[in-house]
C-alpha cells in the first residue's frame, strides 16, 4: 500500500485524464441551478462519489440554512440507497438511467460470451419461469437474492446439457461445475418509479440542463 508522505490522509485514487494512480482527494461541489453560484463544497478521502451525496446535502443545509426540493445529479450519484436516503429527506432526486444492458454484455463480454449467446438471445417463458437457450436446452429458476434496489433471480441449465452441447464456448466458456447461467432483475418500487420518471421527456429535458449547472457555476 502506498501512503503520501505529504498528504497521508490522501487515498489512492484513478486519475481521470491519465488513467493512472495518485494520491488524491474526492472534492464534491453543490450548484445552485437558478444562479449558477456554488453554495457547498465537501472534501473527501472517499474515491466514490455514490457514497458522498448525503455528504453534500448535509453542508449544504449548514450553509444556506434549508435543503433543496430538488437534486440534480448524474450517474455516479444514482443508487437505491441514495433514492431512499433522498426520499427520507423530502428531495426529489433526478438523474441519469443506468445502461444496465451494456454492463450486462460488457460482463458477458468479458466471460468469452459469443453475441449469438448473450441474455437477449435466450427465451423466458414468464408462465413456467424458466428460460430456454438458443439450443433448446432449459435453464431453471434455483435461486433468488436481495441486491441494492432490486431482487436478482438465477436460473441455470444442467451441466451435462451444456457440456455435450457443441456450441458451449460460445455460450458458457468458463463455466467448469454447472451450466450456463442466467439472471433476471427485478426493480423495487422505489427505483420502478425513479426509471418511469426518468423516462419522461419532461424529466430528460431537465437532466440536459445538469452540464451547464455543473460546468460553469461560481463561487457564490
Amino acid at each position: 500500500m502506498q501512503v503520501s508522505v505529504t498528504e497521508p490522509e490522501a487515498r489512492v485514487m484513478k486519475q481521470p485524464g491519465s488513467g493512472g494512480f495518485a494520491p488524491s482527494y474526492n472534492l464534491q461541489l453543490a450548484t445552485d441551478a437558478k444562479e449558477k453560484v456554488i453554495v457547498g463544497a465537501a472534501l473527501s478521502d472517499c474515491g466514490a462519489d455514490t457514497r458522498l451525496l448525503e455528504t453534500v446535502i448535509e453542508e449544504v443545509q449548514r450553509v444556506c440554512g434549508e435543503t433543496p426540493a430538488q437534486v440534480l445529479v448524474d450517474g455516479g450519484y444514482v443508487s437505491a440507497d441514495n433514492m431512499a436516503k433522498m426520499q427520507k429527506r423530502g428531495i426529489e432526486l433526478v438523474g441519469p438511467l443506468p445502461d444496465v444492458a451494456s454492463m450486462v454484455n460488457k460482463q458477458a463480454q468479458l466471460r468469452g460470451v459469443s453475441e449469438a449467446y448473450r441474455k437477449e438471445a435466450f427465451s423466458y417463458d414468464a408462465h413456467d419461469d424458466t428460460y430456454r437457450c438458443p439450443e433448446g436446452q432449459l435453464l431453471v429458476h434455483i435461486k433468488q437474492r436481495e441486491r441494492e434496489g432490486r431482487i436478482e433471480h438465477e436460473y441455470r441449465a444442467k451441466r451435462s446439457d451444456c457440456a455435450g452441447c457443441a456450441h458451449q464456448m460460445e455460450c458458457c466458456p468458463t463455466a467448469k461445475t454447472c451450466g450456463r447461467t442466467l439472471v433476471r432483475s427485478e426493480a423495487s418500487p422505489l427505483v420502478q418509479m425513479f426509471r418511469d420518471k426518468m423516462q419522461t421527456e419532461a424529466y430528460r429535458q431537465l437532466y440536459r440542463k445538469r452540464s451547464e449547472v455543473a460546468e460553469f457555476p461560481t463561487p457564490g
